[in-house]
């Protein structure tokens, strides 16, 4: 590997903010505590920084030089609902709270790197440090974008990464084009005259009729969208009645779709409207369709993704580096960041869950498990890889 000497001599002080960072976790927009930790170490290393950006996030800005270009670096701050199941020194010191996606690591990689430019940093033009709130279901980058992010610190690309585990710990992954889906969620309630479940007759059946719903979205699976576009459609819910002997007056369906492409998402859309609305008026039913647009899909502009690909390459060695990385069905909101400006999402290996400090819990280090850390083996990795980045950005 080809680590930054001054970033790994730096490891015990940035590993000692992360730790901080996981035992001290916070909920969307409520990154008070973490904003506040990540402000004063930039501020203490003479970055710039902007509090308040869409409510909880924060921005640092290093310049150099006399060169226009500018580019963004991203990391997310909060963390998740969960009980944590660790009893390592650094686990979660709130009930219920947990950095159960690594957003601990990332923002500590940052750091390291924000550190390292500040003090050593051979660039021309500006570095813009994106420290986010609210990646989990509450969109705060496009939070933070509403805000006017790119119009009070304009980037020319932005770029952003997220720990990987089951990748072998230090390797990177990246692609060109999708990377990750979009998310959305649809309910679909039908409403109707219920009746004695005896005497069908005497109403009209919304549970029948819901039913023949749900096995009619699966053919636009099948016979609607291209055999080559992956799509996941996904009934999660059915809800109906409370008694055996009565046909109730309504019954909902509910899930998720995911889609790498708006155009298959659009067609998507547009057909199950039409199916639950055929499907119900066939059976003299009315029929409400609801469907959220969560997070759009990561796409990676190509020519940001090939020079990401190279720096990483770079950092860790060709061995340890995929191009051609499988994309994920799970959802990212850095995706609102590349529907404005060119970038690169990428991969970084957390390896099998084996640096896992005694104590850890029975389950898996899989995302959003109660008994997931980061690997802090990957700090050094994640902070060289972002100085690189910017140093081969800002000398193009």
């Amino acid at each position: 590997m080809n680590l930054i000497p001054e970033i790994e001599s730096s490891h015990d002080e940035i590993k000692t903010l992360r730790r901080t960072i996981h035992a001290h976790p916070e909920l969307r927009y409520e990154e008070v505590g973490t904003a506040k930790l990540v402000a004063e170490s930039l501020e203490r290393w003479g970055i710039e920084v902007q509090r308040g950006s869409g409510k909880t996030g924060l921005v640092g800005v290093l310049k150099r030089g006399s060169g226009k270009k500018s580019l963004g670096l991203r990391a997310d701050m909060d963390a998740l609902p969960i009980q944590e199941i660790n009893d390592f020194e650094h686990r979660s010191k709130y009930p219920g709270r947990m950095h159960a996606c690594g957003h601990d690591g990332h923002t500590a990689m940052l750091l390291g790197a924000a550190k390292h430019l500040a003090e050593h940093g051979k660039f021309d033009g500006t570095v813009v440090f994106i420290f986010q709130p609210a990646e989990e279901g509450g969109a705060g980058a496009k939070a933070m974008i509403e805000d006017g992010l790119f119009e009070r610190f304009p980037v020319d690309a932005v770029f952003g990464i997220h720990n990987w585990p089951g990748m072998p710990a230090g390797h990177f992954g990246v692609i060109e084009g999708p990377i990750m889906a979009s998310s959305n969620e649809f309910r679909i309630t039908v409403r109707r005259t219920g009746s004695h479940a005896a005497l069908p007759h005497n109403g009209r059946d919304p549970v029948f009729t819901a039913v023949q719903i749900a096995n009619g979205l699966q053919s636009i699976i099948t016979r609607n969208k291209k055999p080559l576009d992956t799509v996941v459609l996904s009934i999660t819910q059915i809800h109906a009645g409370d008694a055996s002997n009565v046909v109730p007056d309504e019954a909902w369906l509910g899930g998720t779709v995911r889609t790498f492409t708006i155009e298959t998402l659009d067609l998507i859309e547009s057909r199950m409207r039409k199916i639950a609305e055929a499907t119900s008026a066939a059976y003299d039913c009315a029929v409400d369709v609801h469907f959220h647009r969560n997070y759009p899909p990561t796409i990676n502009d190509a020519e940001q993704a090939s020079f990401a690909a190279a720096v990483m390459a770079e950092v860790v060695g060709g061995d340890k580096m995929d191009s051609s990385v499988e994309p994920t069905t799970g959802a990212e909101d850095f995706s609102f960041m590349l529907l404005e400006k060119p970038g690169c999402y990428a991969f970084l290996g957390n390896g099998d869950g084996g640096h896992r400090e005694h104590g850890h819990g029975a389950g898996p280090c899989m995302l959003h498990n109660a008994s997931y850390d980061f690997n802090d083996d990957l700090l050094s990795i994640g902070s060289s890889y972002w100085v690189r980045l910017t140093e081969r950005f800002l000398m193009r």
